[in-house]
């Protein structure tokens, strides 16, 4: 371990300011996350079928009234790629 003494502005001067290099590599990694772009990749045969607003069945009755019923989604789906 190093000892340093001095004032505070020959400190700042030797170690440099951390406040500034923080928010210059926060700075930085904003832009990075920015300009980078995700991927794009084909949706899955069973994503594109969930998208599509014709093919969903919903819970009629009961708590989950409203909600999709994937359970029966996955039986039609199967039953559609059947050949």
């Amino acid at each position: 371990m190093v000892k340093i003494e001095g004032t505070l502005d020959e400190i700042r001067e030797l170690v440099g300011d951390v406040k500034r290099a923080t928010r210059s590599v926060k700075s930085t990694a904003k832009e990075v996350t920015k300009t980078a772009k995700k991927t794009k990749r084909k949706l899955s045969e069973w994503q594109r079928y969930i998208a599509n607003r014709a093919n969903h069945i919903k819970h009629k009755r009961g708590d989950r009234k409203g909600r999709l019923d994937l359970k029966a989604m996955s039986r039609a789906f199967k039953r559609s790629r059947r050949k």
